[in-house]
């Protein structure tokens, strides 16, 4: 394995990290290890965000910047006669890339592998072998003789369940595949903006948020926001890459390595004008490369965090990320690092003259 540096590493701890919508407890133990460095003060909300504090200013612009720490996964919810785990799916999943897939079962006792399996297509007609296959017809295999040996080794209902996948740099150095890119590199990059910050003279109060439950209705950036009251609000995560075979211009134009995305429209919030237009320029001005985006459907943390308290402007940026909602995902390091510079040089161009500013165009 190629050595690791620091960001790699960074990257590595989060992403290997286990935790689906309601058991964030391993990620946010990652993110709070890195970003407490840089922040004055680090709590959380009662649904468990992490919210890490930097004061540029007191009594400055509250700025959010906010990953969300859950990825996909699913939930144990019986174990049968024979040893075999049923489950329920947590967050959004498409049954063609679950079936014969290696997984890690959470329990009281430690880890415990294995693999999601089904009825063997040797044994179905030809029309069943033309289907997929149901989420509800698949179960998980643990190697179990029977439910009390299962129960034995620790296994619950209630159990999380992930993807079993290493962190791993590609033969190109930039591409970087692993699990929970979504949304770990949204973590990576609020922890990255804070340790810019350091040193910085900027004259906002910026938080640093990881929060728990997007995969389920944008539940935790709802809490954390009323929490903050944010003046601004940037939530990063990943977005579609338009860059593989079968897909066209129309469907999704984003290529990995041009750029984040800044998200015009999706299902859950219209991007803020002034906001938009003021990292776009910043942008321009600084030749950081940067695309556009619009997603009919889904939806980021700013859906929430635009509604919170009295509102505030806010707007999507996202990491073109192949494979999103599977085992594995594929992002670009350009991409992320771009991010981090765009997001860091718009917070030091921001001051309360500059938020009333943009927010009321």
């Amino acid at each position: 394995m190629k050595k690791l540096d620091n960001t790699l590493t960074m990257l590595k701890d989060l992403t290997d990290a286990k935790g689906i919508p309601g058991n964030e407890k391993e990620p946010r133990e990652v993110m709070k290890q890195y970003i407490t460095p840089f922040a004055d003060e680090v709590e959380s909300d009662g649904l468990g965000s992490l919210i890490a504090k930097k004061i540029g200013a007191e009594n400055g612009p509250k700025i959010m910047i906010s990953g969300h720490l859950d990825e996909v996964g699913f939930m144990i919810t019986q174990i049968d006669d024979k040893g075999f785990l049923r489950f329920q799916t947590v967050g959004g999943w498409w049954s063609q890339v679950m079936l014969a897939q290696r997984v890690t079962i959470v329990t009281s006792k430690g880890d415990i592998t294995g693999v999601i399996g089904s009825k063997p297509p040797h044994i179905l007609s030809a029309e069943a072998r033309k289907k997929p296959i149901d989420i509800k017809d698949m179960f998980i295999d643990i190697g179990a003789s029977n439910k009390e040996e299962a129960v034995e080794w620790g296994v619950r209902p209630g159990d999380m369940v992930v993807p079993y996948f290493e962190f791993t740099v590609m033969n190109n150095e930039k591409m970087l595949l692993a699990k929970a890119w979504d949304n770990r590199i949204g973590c990576a990059i609020a922890i990255d903006v804070m340790k810019n910050l350091q040193n910085v003279d900027h004259q906002n109060i910026v938080y640093g948020v990881g929060t728990v439950q997007e995969e389920v209705g944008l539940r935790g950036a709802k809490t954390a926001a009323n929490k903050i009251q944010p003046d601004i609000a940037i939530a990063v995560d990943v977005g579609i890459a338009g860059d593989t075979p079968g897909i066209s211009e129309k469907e999704a134009q984003s290529k990995m390595g041009d750029g984040p995305q800044i998200i015009l429209y999706d299902a859950s919030m219209v991007s803020h004008k002034g906001l938009r237009e003021l990292i776009t320029d910043v942008a321009d001005e600084l030749n950081i490369p940067y695309q556009f985006d619009a997603i009919p459907g889904g939806g980021t943390d700013a859906g929430s965090i635009h509604l919170a308290a009295e509102g505030a402007p806010s707007i999507a940026m996202t990491i073109a990320t192949r494979y999103i909602h599977s085992h594995a995902g594929i992002l670009h390091r350009d991409d992320f690092e771009n991010a981090v510079k765009l997001i860091t040089e718009v917070i030091k161009r921001l001051d309360r003259e500059t938020v009333d500013k943009i927010t009321y165009q």
